[in-house]
């Protein structure tokens, strides 16, 4: 592919102002970015992608606009990769929202940073030692396989731990607790802090640092064409921070992205490998004798995407659906429990009512059978109601208890009783 000087200059000029325009103008107002806003944005940068793919279509032919398109799907894949881990570490440090956007800024600074050295780098190894393609080839394999080691062995929960650097910084300089806005280090007592914001640049400039060293051998593994190479990288990082905050949900919702990514990267790991062997004259073998087309390239790498995707929402789908169900199992197992409770309770408040009922029972017989002790019946005694009382007794007439029963007789006969 013959670029031309003035080409160059010109899409250089106008991918870094895109991205400037972005990056310091856009993002210099410090806020979370709303959802339309977010949208808009991607929208956007994406179809300025498109339309820089169409353009090298319509001047360089298919073969060149197939690789671009390859190479940016394939950055732009990898850079969702790495927003995750952006994701993981924003989480971890406790950076306030409002602040993501400016961390997410110097990220995507330091991105680009690192990436024009090593594809500047690559472009001279390339040209001078066909074998380097061995090493890339190799080096996305190994990637590949450390990603599907990761998936097995960490499953969704995904720590970023502390590099030598964040341990270096951390161990030698003062540091305050909290954030002071975009500020990296503040004074205090006559002393220079630094600010956990610091640590942020810090552990998001090494994430890019190595996703660097995995995005340019596979990007040198779909094209050669450094004008191919650099234009894809630069749009796969346009609108990545308003993709942050329009699909940060989403993200934990991919949960098969790294094993999509991993076999890409052996795709295109095992591509290296073949075009360095056809350099050499020992692909004659393999298909294609060792010389992957684009088309097929393309083909594997947007397939892969899709099914990754479909697979990875089919099943978060499927657990949020587990999760509402055992939720449901749960919330109704707490009804039927409560209605359990409610009943006790109510045959506790028969049973209180009943024993209640009959102490009321009780102290009324027992106020019965004194009132009976007291007042007996007049009835049962033989005795008249006071409106035939009987006329008043005499002194003989009285009988105590054990006293016989007088004779009934005359009082003479009385007195002559004697003992029998």
């Amino acid at each position: 592919m013959e670029v031309h000087l003035s080409t160059w200059l010109i899409t250089g000029a106008v991918l870094i102002a895109g991205l400037g325009l972005d990056v310091f103008v856009i993002g210099r107002n410090v806020h979370e970015p709303s959802m339309k806003e977010a949208g808009a944005s991607v929208t956007v940068f994406v179809a300025l992608a498109v339309v820089f793919g169409l353009g090298v279509w319509a001047t360089a032919g298919s073969r060149y606009a197939g690789e671009f398109f390859a190479g940016w799907l394939t950055e732009y894949s990898l850079s969702v990769d790495n927003l995750f881990i952006f994701l993981i570490i924003m989480a971890k440090l406790a950076v306030p929202r409002a602040l993501q956007q400016y961390a997410l800024t110097v990220g995507i600074i330091l991105a680009l940073i690192f990436r024009g050295i090593f594809i500047a780098v690559g472009a001279a190894a390339i040209n001078r030692f066909s074998w380097v393609f061995f090493i890339f080839g190799a080096f996305l394999v190994y990637t590949a396989a450390r990603l599907v080691a990761d998936y097995r062995s960490h499953g969704e929960e995904e720590e970023v731990s502390e590099n030598a650097l964040m341990r270096f910084v951390n161990r030698r300089f003062p540091s305050t607790d909290d954030f002071h806005g975009r500020a990296l280090t503040v004074a205090r007592d006559g002393h220079r802090f630094i600010t956990p914001m610091m640590f942020v640049i810090i552990a998001l400039g090494s994430t890019d640092l190595l996703f660097a060293l995995d995005s340019i051998p596979a990007i040198y593994g779909l094209t050669q064409e450094p004008y191919l190479v650099f234009s894809s990288n630069v749009f796969a990082l346009m609108g990545l921070r308003q993709l942050y905050f329009l699909i940060g949900g989403l993200l934990r919702k991919l949960v098969y992205l790294s094993l999509g990514l991993s076999f890409i990267l052996a795709f295109i790991g095992l591509k290296l490998i073949l075009h360095a062997l056809h350099k050499y004259h020992g692909a004659d073998w393999a298909p294609y004798d060792g010389e992957i087309p684009i088309w097929l390239s393309l083909t594997v790498i947007i397939g892969t995407l899709v099914i990754t995707t479909a697979a990875s929402l089919a099943a978060s789908g499927r657990l949020a659906s587990d999760q509402a169900t055992s939720g449901q199992a749960v919330s109704d197992q707490a009804v039927s429990d409560q209605a359990v409770s409610d009943q006790a309770v109510s045959d506790q408040a028969v049973s209180d009512q009943a024993v209640s009922d009959q102490a009321v029972s009780d102290q009324a017989a027992s106020d019965l059978a004194a009132s009976g002790q007291t007042a007996p019946d007049h009835t049962a005694t033989g005795q008249t109601s006071p409106d035939h009382a009987a006329p008043e007794q005499t002194a003989s007439d009285r009988i105590t208890p054990g006293q016989a029963i007088p004779h009934q007789g005359t009082p003479n006969q009385a007195d002559d009783r004697s003992p029998r």
